[in-house]
């Protein structure tokens, strides 16, 4: 006799396939994912992750830092007394080399005021922070959290912890617009340190180099000079560090070389720069012109101021008949001064 087999899964109350599974999981990770990144909505739940993780973290840690402490808890007497009489000498070396800085700072302040120099052309420095950054990658533009309310003005000059590291473009109210010298709207004027030479460096669009287009091939200059600016057009100050040279390359049937810098200023990792106002040096002229008056003057005025050192004829006088007139004083521009006429 045939037996039917019965099926004792259920019909009803059946779950969904596993394809339907995987879809709608889908769905929600491509959801969360979208919505954290638009607006951000995991960061608390993130942040308590976080939190809760930490203690796994501290205990993985642990035997590392204990070993660490036990390590220079029983350190060895000796090697303490090594390390103390080499940072002894450190200090003892540092300290000379802080000496001969001050004696070569005095000399050059020396100098400065044998040659009539000013003693400080900077008269203000102020820190801004970068508060964004330009997305373009051949337009070179940050932006300050200082403005026209602290003073900021077009064209200032900006400098970070290395060097030049750009100018201001444009001012707002409380922020401003820089352009930095890797910009291939940007140039600098600049001098070899070692040579003297003057010239001009040129942004390229790339951050790490410079472009000295207008030297020729016998132009004393050679990799590994420093580039200061020169103070030319009275923008930078005179003496900062620019970059270093890293390529010089000499064609013959070339009239100008190829020459490259790297900057020195960290323009793709500073957070804060300096703003310095800048008072470029007042050359006096050297010879002043006389002050022209339009009082006129006599021929014998002129005679008699040529002549002041020898005394009056007396038949001169007597010639006329009349007596000398009385002295009368006369001003000048700087003060007044009173002398009888023979």
């Amino acid at each position: 006799m045939a037996r039917f087999g019965s099926d004792t899964r259920p019909i009803i109350g059946r779950g969904p396939s596993l394809v339907a599974r995987f879809l709608l999981l889908a769905a929600i990770s491509i959801g969360l994912m979208v919505a954290d990144h638009r607006n951000n909505y995991l960061t608390k739940l993130r942040n308590i992750m976080s939190a809760g993780i930490y203690p796994a973290h501290w205990l993985v840690d642990a035997p590392f830092r204990a070993s660490s402490w036990l390590m220079s808890s029983f350190a060895d007497r000796d090697q303490l007394r090594n390390e103390n009489a080499r940072l002894a000498a450190q200090v003892r070396d540092l300290q000379v080399s802080v000496q001969r800085l001050a004696a070569v700072t005095a000399e050059n302040q020396r100098l400065r005021e044998l040659g009539e120099a000013t003693e400080d052309i900077t008269k203000k420095r102020m820190v801004a922070q970068i508060m964004h950054v330009d997305l373009d990658p051949l337009r070179h533009r940050v932006l300050l959290n200082k403005g026209q309310s602290d003073g900021v003005f077009k064209g200032q000059p900006i400098l970070d912890a290395h060097g030049v590291f750009g100018q201001i473009t444009q001012v707002g109210r409380y922020t401003s617009e820089a352009i930095l010298i890797s910009d291939p709207e940007h140039a600098i004027p600049v001098r070899v340190n070692r040579s003297g030479l003057r010239t001009i460096a040129a942004g390229t669009g790339n951050l790490n180099k410079l472009n000295m287009p207008f030297l020729t091939g016998e132009a004393d200059i050679k990799v590994g000079d420093l580039l200061i600016s020169s103070g030319l057009g009275g923008i930078f100050p005179a003496g900062y560090p620019v970059g270093i040279v890293t390529r010089m390359e000499r064609n013959p049937a070339e009239t100008f070389a190829t020459v490259e810098a790297r900057p020195l200023a960290k323009l793709d990792s500073d957070y804060e720069v300096v703003l310095i106002w800048y008072q470029p040096p007042s050359i006096e002229p050297a010879i002043t012109p006389a002050t022209i008056t339009n009082t006129p003057v006599s021929v014998e005025a002129l005679e008699s101021g040529a002549n002041s050192d020898q005394k009056p004829d007396a038949a001169s006088s007597s010639t006329t008949g009349t007596p000398a007139a009385k002295p009368k004083a006369t001003s000048s521009g700087t003060g007044s001064s009173t002398r009888p006429t023979p």
